[in-house]
């Protein structure tokens, strides 16, 4: 099967694209899901990060406050790197779990024979990975689609669906690649500063070539 990296900055679109795929029915491996499944309540990794940066970084449930570490590591390049380290070991490992299973999946899977949509979707995984280049996982991959959109487009987006600030979206932006970096490296660039449906059309094209 093949593999294909799907990477952008924050608030490029990842999320849209990923759901379009899955509706479609194709295998997405979301990096940013993982991240939330290794650290629920009760986890190692959460246990692991509340060694390293306190017991602060709970919520009185015992999950994690996601904003509390944020506030930590986007002050503290140290400590950033060190969250960074931890999390992206596991992530990596359960991704490669997973790729693992779905091919073992597919190559048992009766209902293809029969069904060339069903044989088409299993020609191919993607990978959501938002630090796709700075995690390593692009030499996974056999092609990385970028979804791409303007600098204040995103500011705004996450504005709107996470309550930041300009100034905290900013510093997240600051601590990813580069955008035109990012572009320079994708084997395709998806433009998502318009309406999600030139996006669509734009993987339906994609799609229709896999």
């Amino acid at each position: 099967m093949k593999l294909i990296g799907l990477t952008g900055g924050i608030g490029a679109g990842k999320s849209t694209v990923t759901d379009y795929l899955i509706d479609r029915g194709f295998h997405v491996l979301d990096a940013d899901k993982i991240s939330r499944e290794i650290v629920l309540p009760g986890s190692d990794m959460l246990l692991q990060l509340a060694e390293l940066f306190g017991n602060g970084i709970l919520q009185e449930d015992g999950g994690l406050n996601r904003k509390k570490i944020g506030s930590i590591v986007f002050s503290d390049p140290e400590k950033k790197e060190q969250l960074d380290r931890l999390m992206h070991t596991k992530i990596l490992e359960v991704i490669h779990e997973r790729i693992f299973q779905i091919r073992e999946e597919s190559c048992h899977d009766a209902e293809a024979i029969i069904s060339p949509e069903r044989a088409m979707r299993n020609k191919v995984i993607f990978i959501d990975a938002p630090l796709l280049f700075e995690t390593g996982l692009d030499k996974s991959v056999e092609e990385i689609w970028v979804i791409d959109a303007e600098d204040e487009i995103r500011i705004r987006r996450v504005m709107e669906r996470d309550g930041l600030n300009r100034d905290e979206i900013i510093k997240i932006m600051n601590y990813q690649m580069d955008r035109t970096e990012k572009n320079r490296r994708a084997d395709v660039l998806l433009d998502n500063s318009g309406e999600k449906e030139a996006l669509y059309r734009q993987l339906n094209l994609l799609i229709q070539k896999i």
